[in-house]
């Protein structure tokens, strides 16, 4: 039988992405009604082809949470000139910067393996977010987020979050195991699997030792190698899971017609390949266009 309502959903996610990608100068220069500042710095990883869902990824987080010191776009290397000004006109704590531009110092083994020409365009991509992941400055609470995520009237969680007095890490929970297990040595390992598309940190992590796992004993990096390394390093780093209940990563609904969850209760969803269309659906969620 036809699923007529998953099909509908899709077909109708596609139409709101061409139409919010045709009205992206002027959603960008609509007002965020939003007063609150927030002492968190935020970094986004996307591209040309992201440009319209990072926009929604943007205005929901201000929105919602408040105002960030800054929030920074970090490009592939693929934003167009006039792409980066559509996002900087967002508000002012957004800039748009190049993927190099953040490294510091010389960019390590096994990341400059495959971040800095590697055939496989989306798998290069990877590395070059986890060049920037592993070099970013760590001077007050800072977020990193995909473009793929939306954040929604539960918010206040994060400002919660970081401004404890504690100095955890936190991560997003994964739905499903994603990993390369070629690095995973021990079973135990394998537990709480980590999705790298969000994550709060208040102090740098270590990435070494997971590094290493990749130098030894990748010769090919597969699609999920890279997250495989932060899971690792957010575990080594005793890093702790962000409520499920609140912080979404699910593809339970993907064949329903409407998100399963509250959206006035939960924290953010993370709208990963098999519930993307659902993104595009919740752009009619006040503070999200």
């Amino acid at each position: 039988m036809v699923n007529i309502g998953y099909h509908s959903a899709k077909i109708q996610g596609q139409i709101h992405r061409f139409l919010y990608s045709k009205a992206i100068n002027n959603i960008v220069a609509f007002p965020i009604i939003q007063q609150r500042k927030v002492n968190i710095n935020v970094y986004a990883f996307s591209c040309q082809r992201d440009l319209a869902i990072q926009v929604a990824n943007i205005r929901s987080f201000i929105r919602h949470v408040g105002i960030p010191n800054k929030f920074t776009v970090i490009s592939d290397g693929s934003y167009l000139p006039k792409s980066s000004n559509i996002l900087r006109q967002i508000h002012p704590c957004v800039d748009v910067v190049e993927w190099q531009d953040l490294v510091i110092g010389d960019i390590p083994k096994p990341i400059s393996n495959y971040a800095l020409d590697y055939p496989n365009r989306a798998i290069m991509a990877f590395w070059r977010r986890l060049a920037v992941l592993t070099s970013m400055p760590i001077e007050q609470p800072t977020i990193y987020t995909d473009a793929d995520i939306l954040f929604f009237p539960g918010a206040e969680e994060i400002v919660n979050l970081c401004e404890s007095d504690d100095s955890f890490s936190w991560y997003l929970p994964d739905c499903l195991p994603s990993l390369d297990e070629r690095i995973i040595l021990h079973n135990h390992e394998k537990l709480n699997p980590v999705n790298a598309g969000f994550f709060l940190l208040k102090q740098q992590i270590n990435w070494e030792k997971s590094l290493e796992r990749v130098a030894q004993l990748v010769d090919v990096p597969v699609y999920f190698t890279e997250q495989t390394v932060v899971h690792l390093a957010m575990h080594n780093n005793q890093a702790k899971p962000l409520d499920t209940n609140k912080f979404i990563l699910s593809v339970d609904d993907q064949f329903k017609y409407l998100d399963h969850f509250d959206q006035k209760k939960i924290v953010l969803r993370h709208y990963v390949n098999d519930v993307r269309h659902k993104f595009w659906l919740n752009l009619g969620t006040p503070g999200t266009i």
